[in-house]
């Protein structure tokens, strides 16, 4: 995870995402560097757009939010429709961040 955490650092502070920029901002948290991982993170990354990516995850948040803040006097049926739609998003995105996880064992 701490691969992750540092190309979105890099990323946050607007430097190039690069093996050797990895490599820096991992030394310096006092993390052992797997050169294997660092080269698959820096390949998987490559020609992704991090913004729409972050804004994607965030979405559901705000999603599963919102019904909570919702009037309880809404119909139970719609309640539950809504609820299981919700669950079939979240279960989709699940799936689609495995891949990505396998890369980081």
């Amino acid at each position: 995870m701490e691969y992750v955490y540092a190309a979105l650092l890099l990323h946050a502070a607007g430097k190039e995402i690069t093996e050797e920029n990895i490599k820096a901002v991992l030394q310096a948290a006092g993390v052992e560097v797997d050169e294997a991982r660092v080269k698959a993170l820096v390949a998987a990354l490559e020609g992704v757009n991090i913004e729409e990516v972050i804004e994607k995850a965030a979405m559901p948040v705000a999603v599963a939010a919102a019904p909570a803040a919702a009037p309880a006097a809404g119909a139970p049926a719609e309640a539950a429709q809504e609820e299981q739609q919700e669950e079939e998003e979240e279960e989709k995105e699940e799936e689609a961040l495995a891949g990505l996880g396998a890369l980081f064992g």
